[in-house]
């Protein structure tokens, strides 16, 4: 099963990310990669480079970022798992490592199951 996870900073320290962090997060990317769990990563942009698609009464809209009413998109993640509970595992190390290495920082994240082909039924 693959899993979508979506990172979500709520309050960043005035720092900037400490080496220490960087490290403990290069380490853990290593091992997800290497026990094949981990597919893809990378950092996003600020919203205020985005664009929201809304599709609301039959009407389109595109609205520009930033989007005020959002925490921060700040990075995901891919999974390939075998459960729920082990997607969220490798996402709360992911946590962890900020805590014990950046004080102040906080955040949340939305572990997300990515359907495939195998997940719809096949055409009658």
């Amino acid at each position: 099963m693959r899993y979508m996870v979506i990172l979500r900073a709520t309050s960043l320290p005035a720092t900037p990310p400490p080496a220490e962090l960087m490290e403990a997060i290069a380490k853990l990317g290593e091992e997800a990669t290497g026990a094949g769990a981990l597919l893809d990563t990378a950092g996003l942009a600020p919203s205020a480079e985005g664009v929201r698609i809304e599709l609301a009464g039959g009407r389109l809209s595109v609205t520009d970022g930033p989007f005020a009413e959002a925490k921060e998109l700040i990075s995901y993640a891919l999974y390939q798992v075998r459960s729920k509970e082990e997607a969220t595992e490798w996402t709360s190390r992911f946590l962890k490592v900020h805590r014990d290495h950046w004080e102040g920082w906080e955040g949340e994240a939305d572990v997300l199951r990515v359907f495939g082909p195998e997940d719809f039924a096949a055409p009658a």
